[in-house]
């Protein structure tokens, strides 16, 4: 009898359509195609055949990067997007900052006694006791 084994994680698992590959990976390397080969055979007569194949190789490299390219389960469209978010959109520095209650409620008491008895508050706050 057959076994086959079976991932334990289903969401890593992708449809093949045609020669092993994913409809996202056909679609990139037929941009690719699509971009490259009328490069090469439209300059080949003008810049020679290695220069051209070099150019067309050039130019088909990112459809393909984009085609193949995976970190972490993400295609290389989120990666760049993560690492352009994390250089240049968010701050270096985060601070944490939270608001003491504690302290909301003696200043606001504060501001309530000097509102209900402002001569009070002057005697208190005025000259500081010294312990002999």
């Amino acid at each position: 009898m057959a076994y086959v084994s079976v991932p334990k994680d289903l969401t890593k698992v992708k449809n093949k359509v045609a020669f092993n590959l994913t409809k996202r990976q056909i679609i990139c390397l037929g941009i690719a195609a699509v971009i490259g080969l009328p490069f090469y055979f439209l300059t080949r007569g003008v810049i020679g055949n290695s220069n051209a194949a070099t150019g067309m190789v050039l130019l088909m490299l990112p459809a393909f990067l984009f085609a193949m390219y995976e970190k972490d389960g993400m295609p290389l469209e989120k990666v760049l997007m993560n690492i352009i978010a994390v250089r240049f959109l968010k701050p270096d520095i985060r601070r944490y900052e939270t608001e003491n209650i504690y302290e909301m409620k003696i200043v606001s008491k504060k501001i309530i006694n000097k509102k209900k008895n402002p001569q009070a508050a002057v005697k208190k706050g005025g000259q500081k006791r010294v312990r002999k």
